[in-house]
């Protein structure tokens, strides 16, 4: 896939293919998706880089999850993650109250949790493969 040709109308998340957390938060993500706006890209397959690369950030300087709105806008790290809850349904949008907070105190701490998240969570060997359900919500 190429960038001209990734929908226009969906929100796309990429995130770390091998971390168990960032697998944990798809999952979740995937099931309180009611309106069906997100698609998922891992940063370390092909499209995820042409992505990064397409948007302006250097993949060596990501290890955050990066929220991006093809053609309107993108985010990463803590302002990323109130992004996407904003697109859940229900209790999920209130995490945006966290908006009030200056981003450099959020990201402080999200910061934190992504530079412990392998020794916390664990790491994979390899992305996840999806199931012949969920392979509609991953563009590569």
């Amino acid at each position: 896939m190429e960038i001209q040709d990734l929908p226009q109308d969906k929100k796309i998340i990429l995130f770390d293919g091998v971390c168990n957390l960032c697998d944990s938060s798809v999952q979740y993500i995937i099931k309180h998706d009611k309106k069906d706006v997100f698609r998922f890209v891992s940063l370390q397959s092909e499209l995820g880089q042409k992505i990064l690369k397409h948007i302006g950030i250097n993949p060596k300087h990501i290890d955050s999850i990066v929220y991006y709105e093809p053609g309107i806008s993108y985010y990463y790290k803590s302002t990323a993650a109130l992004e996407i809850a904003k697109g859940l349904s229900g209790i999920f949008t209130l995490a945006t109250v966290f908006k009030i907070l200056p981003a450099g105190i959020r990201d402080f701490v999200y910061d934190y949790v992504a530079k412990h998240r392998y020794k916390w969570y664990g790491k994979k060997e390899s992305c996840m493969i999806p199931t012949p359900e969920l392979k509609s919500k991953f563009l590569e």
